[in-house]
């Protein structure tokens, strides 16, 4: 569980970003209703002819909202107006009585593998998807029908959906590249009374491959230094990898990653939220050494820490089973 003082910079943050969020949204709908009313004064109707894209382009995005948004939202296009659309469009797929004029439409599945190119490869555009189709699967198609199939799917350009790439996209492209970080605390009993242990791991998302990186009562800059060489030189846990997530965004962790010439050039990267997938993977590993091994004890120091965190990790990787894995 995150910290009293740490919940609440996460809610301060959080209610600043909605803050700015609605002031944002605030003046564009101002915006809009300005440019409604500037229309109603020159021409004296409220009536604008959309095309048929411009329909189909408000009509997806309408599709998203809720009810309650659409209505708060929706300025120039009324709610139901919006919806009236996307029934004319869920129609227009199975409308046959419509004659169809000029080339036949391409295959279903070449139409679906053009959607699927584009939605994978944010920085495709339509050039590169019909070269992509014609010389590594020789499908003969061209730019202009590209163009169209993403344009009836509701996709964007490429410069516009690049703008759209999001921290899941990106999980879900490196999702077998990459490891995740983070600590754990123990208490046991010293000779002088609770000491408590910081455990540092590392976790492979892909595999739930967890290691033990180090056990420290005070993990120091130096110490995550020599951590980090231990993990990413040769025959290291990560030293193949590039790409290394620290889900809690701890200052201490940066110490052995940025500006340390033997981390093995890997990168650390902020999770953008508290509770992103790669968080509830760690929280998951430690709250499951924990329940099912550690609480079970009374711990008598480091040694006996170190024992059990190792053979619990041992029957982790080779007797208990993963739930998760099938998940992915």
């Amino acid at each position: 569980m995150l910290p009293v003082t740490l919940q609440f910079l996460i809610a301060m943050i959080a209610s600043s970003i909605n803050d700015r969020a609605k002031r944002k949204l605030d003046y564009a709908l101002e915006e809009v209703r300005v440019l409604r009313d500037t229309l109603q004064a020159a021409t004296g109707s409220m009536r604008i002819p959309f095309s048929p894209d411009q329909r189909r382009r408000l009509a997806l995005a309408g599709k998203e909202l809720s009810h309650a948004e659409r209505r708060q939202c929706c300025q120039i296009v009324k709610p139901g107006t919006i919806l009236d659309w996307l029934r004319e469009l869920a129609a227009r797929k199975y409308d046959s009585s419509r004659r169809k004029t000029g080339r036949p439409r391409k295959a279903r599945d070449v139409r679906e593998l053009v959607v699927k190119m584009a939605l994978e490869n944010l920085g495709w555009g339509y050039t590169k998807i019909r070269d992509a189709l014609r010389t590594g699967l020789k499908i003969e198609i061209g730019r202009s029908t590209v163009a169209d199939i993403l344009n009836e799917a509701g996709i964007e350009p490429a410069p516009e959906r690049e703008k759209k790439r999001t921290w899941k996209r990106f999980i879900k492209m490196h999702w077998d590249t990459l490891y995740a970080c983070d600590f754990f605390s123990v208490e046991t009993l010293g000779p002088f009374g609770v000491v408590r242990y910081m455990v540092f791991f590392v976790i492979e998302l892909k595999s739930r491959t967890v290691e033990i990186a180090g056990i420290a009562v005070d993990p120091c800059e130096e110490w995550m230094k020599q951590v980090a060489r231990n993990l990413t030189e040769s025959g290291g846990r990560i030293s193949s990898r590039r790409e290394v997530f620290d889900p809690r965004s701890r200052s201490i962790v940066h110490g052995w990653v940025r500006g340390d010439s033997q981390s093995g050039g890997c990168k650390e990267r902020e999770d953008p939220s508290a509770q992103s997938q790669l968080q509830s993977v760690c929280g998951a590993i430690w709250r499951t050494i924990k329940y099912e091994c550690l609480n079970q004890y009374v711990i008598f120091g480091e040694r006996h820490l170190r024992h059990l965190v190792e053979e619990f990790v041992e029957h982790y990787h080779t007797e208990r089973f993963h739930q998760g894995l099938g998940a992915n």
